[in-house]
């Protein structure tokens, strides 16, 4: 079967810095990019369309990214419908769907776009959100890293292999990170916990996340690792390394839901949700 990265692309110039992101991460992985476009219009000719045709969005979108990148194979998609389930249904046989954080319809002020979020929060397979700042003659301005958000209470094994997978197809370090907050037994301290105390808390956490990266370090002996441990949120932590990574990996938990046609009711956590309206990278969320 053909290993297809699936790029989803509208007027807007948001989608077109998706599409690169896709190019270079398909040539990347040795992957087919398609370019696929959604029109909620059906039923009507050419005539009728006026200057709204599908087809020309996706051609445009695939004669560019194929005059940037002549060594890619790249092909279109025109699709109508509901843009968020048809993106669904492209998501069962693609290795990725990326898309912009925003798209065309999005209104002034409001940094993610619906079919961003309803996509990410239901897919078969993992969805990268890319914003729309991104510069794009590379895939990044070459951060070192690709960061992994990890519970390392309730590792998510789709998100940690990814992770590592992505970082050593660029040669980059993986950095591992986990946030945590102090025990409730902190607030019995009247003048703040000792530092003794708050050690050896945070060696145990330093312990989880060793233990829930080892068997991911042997699979992928070549990836070097950066093991961090911070008291932080996990959005906030996510947030401050959004600025030097290449890109960042998140978990998401699938429900039976997630694998129906609908998509109307997103499956993104908080913490998720939080990241998005702030990153400075593309954000990978992968179903476990």
């Amino acid at each position: 079967m053909e290993r297809v990265i699936v790029a989803g692309v509208d007027r807007s110039a948001r989608s077109r810095v998706a599409v690169d992101w896709a190019a270079h991460e398909a040539l990347l992985r040795g992957c087919s990019l398609h370019v696929v476009h959604v029109s909620p219009l059906n039923g009507l000719d050419v005539a009728q369309q006026g200057p709204y045709r599908p087809e020309i969005v996706a051609d445009q979108g695939l004669d560019r990214v194929i005059a940037r990148h002549p060594a890619l194979r790249a092909g279109s998609v025109r699709l109508t419908g509901t843009a968020s389930r048809a993106l669904h249904s492209q998501s069962r046989e693609a290795e990725m769907i990326v898309l912009g954080l925003r798209g065309d319809g999005a209104r002034a002020g409001l940094p993610l776009g619906s079919t961003a979020l309803a996509v990410a929060g239901a897919a078969a397979c993992p969805v990268v959100l890319v914003p729309s700042g991104l510069a794009c003659d590379g895939p990044v301005s070459r951060p070192d890293k690709v960061t992994l958000g990890v519970d390392a209470r309730d590792p998510a094994d789709a998100a940690i292999d990814f992770a590592f997978d992505a970082a050593g197809r660029r040669g980059v370090r993986l950095h591992a990170l986990h946030a945590w907050k102090l025990p409730p037994s902190a607030a019995e301290w009247p003048f703040g916990v000792p530092g003794e105390e708050r050690a050896t808390w945070e060696d145990h956490e330093v312990q989880l996340l060793s233990d829930a990266l080892r068997p991911w370090r042997e699979k992928y002996p070549d990836v070097r690792v950066l093991e961090d441990v911070v008291l932080f949120t996990p959005a906030e932590g996510l947030i401050r390394n959004s600025g030097n990574a290449e890109l960042i990996v998140l978990g998401r938990q699938v429900s039976s839901d997630d694998r129906a046609d609908g998509v109307d009711s997103p499956g993104l956590g908080s913490v998720a949700q939080a990241l998005l309206r702030h990153t400075k990278c593309p954000v990978a969320v992968v179903p476990s």
